[in-house]
């Protein structure tokens, strides 16, 4: 969907979008399961976690920290990243919204 089209779209109509989007690649699934089941910062582990090169994890955590999903901090030659509580919330209550609108099972 081209940048012209989107803002015909209500604000959490395009969060819930680009949430959706961050999430539909398995690795960055993969990503996000590792750091919230670690609950503090990684740094080099999330590579060793994934059958993927360096660099196409670099890309993942790239677009999951553009979504605001997670944050890193450098320390020295690496970076460490962790879940961002915050965004983290927002995502869950937009996809929690999302299913929760559906309120009549019986239609089909």
């Amino acid at each position: 969907m081209g940048a012209t089209k989107t803002q015909e779209f209500t604000k959490t109509q395009n969060e819930l979008a680009a949430i959706a989007k961050a999430l539909g690649h398995p690795a960055r699934v993969a990503i996000l399961q590792f750091l919230a089941s670690k609950q503090s910062c990684v740094c080099g582990d999330i590579v060793d976690e994934l059958p993927l090169s360096q660099s196409t994890v670099s890309q993942h955590l790239k677009e999951l920290k553009n979504l605001g999903l997670i944050k890193g901090s450098i320390d020295g030659p690496s970076v460490c990243y962790c879940i961002d509580m915050e965004a983290w919330n927002q995502a869950k209550a937009r996809i929690v919204g999302l299913f929760d609108s559906y309120k009549d099972p019986s239609c089909c």
